[in-house]
């Protein structure tokens, strides 16, 4: 697939149809490989479908990752579109790999050992309180702010320059 051509989302889709999974109410196809499952999403960009995502959940496996691999280049293939790795930047070829696989097994093994976040005391209560939060009225129009800006600015250049004269005469 060349940069810039619109992606074709029905192509993949039939193409993902006629393997093995199935398709949540979520409208996410859930794609059964041989090693495990693979969460197949469309990739939005301002409401427009620019790619298909593929979830792949961690695993201590390389096998089940070299799986996935093989597979979606296969089916990208036969999509004729490209295989992209966000994690390198780059379009995926086969000599990627191991370079994907060693990736992933970082990824993975930063998973289990890093210790969980816990969340901030307090910070669930406050989130509960933004999301009550209702606006009461339209608030102050821009001219108002703007003029008040502009006399809360010469105010304060008045009484600046009020002091360093004051400072110059000795005073």
């Amino acid at each position: 697939m060349a940069p810039g051509v619109p992606y074709d989302l029905a192509r993949v889709e039939a193409l993902l149809a006629a393997r093995p999974g199935t398709v949540r109410p979520d409208g996410v196809h859930e794609w059964n490989l041989v090693r495990g499952d693979v969460e197949v999403v469309p990739l939005r960009d301002k409401g427009r479908v620019v790619a298909t995502e593929l979830r792949v959940p961690l695993s201590d496996q390389p096998a089940f990752i070299r799986e996935v691999l093989v597979e979606a280049a296969t089916l990208a293939r036969e999509a004729n579109a490209r295989l992209f790795d966000p994690q390198l930047g780059q379009v995926l070829g086969p000599a990627d790999t191991d370079r994907v696989v060693e990736q992933y097994a970082r990824t993975e093994q930063y998973s289990r050992t890093a210790t969980p976040m816990e969340i901030t005391p307090g910070l669930a209560e406050a989130m509960d309180a933004a999301a009550r939060y209702t606006p009461r009225g339209p608030g102050m129009p821009l001219t108002t702010r703007l003029v008040l800006f502009a006399v809360g600015g010469f105010a304060l250049l008045y009484f600046v320059m009020k002091f360093l004269t004051a400072k110059l005469n000795g005073e």
